[in-house]
């Protein structure tokens, strides 16, 4: 059977209370018709691996748990080893509603003035037409410092630095794919920033997310802490890269098929 153009990659580790609601939920928006679904199980040891069996979605299971930037990049190559042209990526706890999935694809398609559609489309928690997000104070903190950053880096305001809820076009995930181009543990701000300085275009829109309410969080309690000191190390390789050592300096401008 011939592939749709868009794949929904869900990377998850240990989302048994919850990756069976959002299938189901992926079921009654008929997304089906329009896209294939591709779970990523990231080494669960719950019964992640056994609902998604159960309920007959296709699936690649990692040996070890690799990390979520791992899984990531395993269903970027995926997509691009089965010719899909677009990718969006959700979380498997529940967070990302599913009804942000048609307004994605939509943009993805959707060409600026200079005829240029999107290579990233992130939905955002905290723009003004979002829904209301309850945020812990460690979070907000960093969010604030991912947002300065990108600003001062960039020149571009991003509202939500860290959504894990982004459409891809086929350019933007086999950049992705390749070695040495993603943070295999928490692709986030530096990758945003990494995107807008080679040149991708980068845009924002509007999300509707709800808090998780199973599972825990890979950024609970002071982890994000941890996880901000992370990532502007990771900003600092980047901005080397790409100011310094002027590696892939406009690669965005071109086509997919000299990348």
């Amino acid at each position: 059977m011939k592939n749709k153009e868009l794949l929904i990659i869900i990377p998850s580790y240990n989302e048994g209370n919850n990756i069976r609601r959002l299938l189901t939920q992926l079921e009654a928006l008929e997304m089906k018709d329009i896209a294939d679904i591709l779970i990523v199980n990231d080494a669960s040891t719950d019964s992640t691996n056994w609902i998604v069996k159960e309920m007959q979605y296709p699936m690649l299971s990692q040996l070890y748990n690799m990390g979520y930037g791992c899984a990531l990049q395993t269903g970027y190559k995926y997509a691009v080893r089965r010719g899909y042209q677009y990718v969006i990526q959700m979380d498997g706890d529940g967070q990302h509603d599913v009804c942000n999935i048609p307004v994605i694809y939509r943009k993805l398609k959707e060409a600026d003035a200079d005829g240029r559609c999107p290579d990233i489309v992130l939905g955002a928690r905290f723009m003004k037409e979002s829904s209301d997000f309850p945020v812990s104070l460690p979070k907000r903190i960093v969010y604030t410092m991912f947002r300065f950053l990108i600003r001062m880096i960039t020149g571009n305001q991003i509202a939500d630095p860290t959504t894990g809820l982004q459409g891809l076009s086929r350019k933007a995930f086999l950049y992705y794919s390749k070695y040495d181009h993603f943070d295999d543990k928490y692709p986030d701000a530096n990758m945003i920033i990494l995107m807008m300085l080679i040149k991708f275009r980068v845009v924002e829109i509007p999300a509707v997310m709800h808090a998780r309410t199973e599972g825990k969080s890979m950024h609970s309690g002071l982890k994000p802490f941890w996880y901000m000191l992370r990532v502007m190390f990771s900003v600092l390789i980047v901005v080397f890269r790409v100011k310094v050592l002027k590696m892939d300096e406009e690669v965005g401008l071109l086509s997919a098929d000299k990348i």
